[in-house]
């Protein structure tokens, strides 16, 4: 697997405590847009990023943005989601 799974063409807007979080990159959670280990056996891993203070965020979830691991927008320009086959 080298390319992401998209997840969703939708942010997931989550009003997160201070702590660390480890965001999803291979898509493939079913936790999104955390992860839960799917990503075992590919290339990719988790994202660790800590919130500082109670604050709300939009965290990508077509795993395309380029401002990791949060939404930037990029959804907006791809196409609608295919179903994956792994």
């Amino acid at each position: 697997m080298t390319d992401a799974h998209i997840a969703a063409l939708t942010p997931a807007v989550l009003e997160l405590e201070p702590g660390t979080y480890w965001w999803c990159r291979c898509g493939r959670s079913q936790n999104q847009p955390f992860c839960d280990g799917s990503h075992r056996g590919t290339s990719f891993s988790p994202l660790s990023f800590e919130i500082q203070e109670r604050k709300t965020v939009a965290l990508c979830r077509c795993k395309h943005t380029q401002s990791s691991p949060f939404c930037d927008g990029t959804h907006r320009s791809l196409g609608p989601i295919e179903k994956r086959e792994d």
